[in-house]
């Protein structure tokens, strides 16, 4: 009886290292194109606001990184180059997909954060995906203030909750 314990815990220590590999390749691998700041208030675009987009995107692949959900594939300089002469991704009608086929990425993802006040702005957040052009994942989150402690937190919550689906 002993041999058959054996026997079943290898076959069960078998059967859970394939699904757990199976499980790891399902990971999506994700280009992620930045967040772009849409400001349709009555102020002037500010310093600090485009120093929080570029936090925002260092933020976002810092969780997505660690969440362990997805894998962000490096975008190459000669790719972002023909990013940076095109139209933003958030209206560049399909090209994100080309784009993220092109370096091997199953799906797109691109943020921005739409600036109606000082008081008033929201961040959304979009996943595509690369082949079929179906959206994955689309929500946005309203945040009140415009500081580097507010757009931190609305992109926060809005991978907790919505993303990760944590409380």
């Amino acid at each position: 009886m002993r041999v058959g314990g054996r026997a079943i815990c290898f076959v069960l220590t078998v059967s859970f290292s394939a699904n757990w590999a199976a499980t790891a390749k399902e990971v999506p691998a994700v280009a992620f194109f930045g967040f772009q700041l849409i400001n349709t208030s009555l102020e002037p675009t500010t310093a600090a606001e485009n120093d929080r987009v570029r936090m925002l995107d260092e933020l976002f692949e810092q969780r997505l990184g660690n969440s362990r959900r997805f894998k962000i594939v490096p975008i190459p300089p000669k790719t972002q180059q023909k990013i940076a002469a095109g139209p933003e991704i958030s209206g560049c009608n399909g090209c994100e997909r080309g784009y993220a086929q092109s370096i091997g990425a199953n799906w797109a993802a691109w943020g921005t954060v739409q600036k109606v006040s000082n008081l008033i702005l929201n961040i959304n957040l979009y996943f595509e995906d690369a082949k079929t052009g179906e959206m994955e994942f689309v929500k946005s989150v309203d945040i009140r203030g415009n500081t580097d402690e507010s757009w931190r937190h609305g992109l926060d919550y809005m991978l907790r909750h919505y993303l990760f689906e944590q409380p």
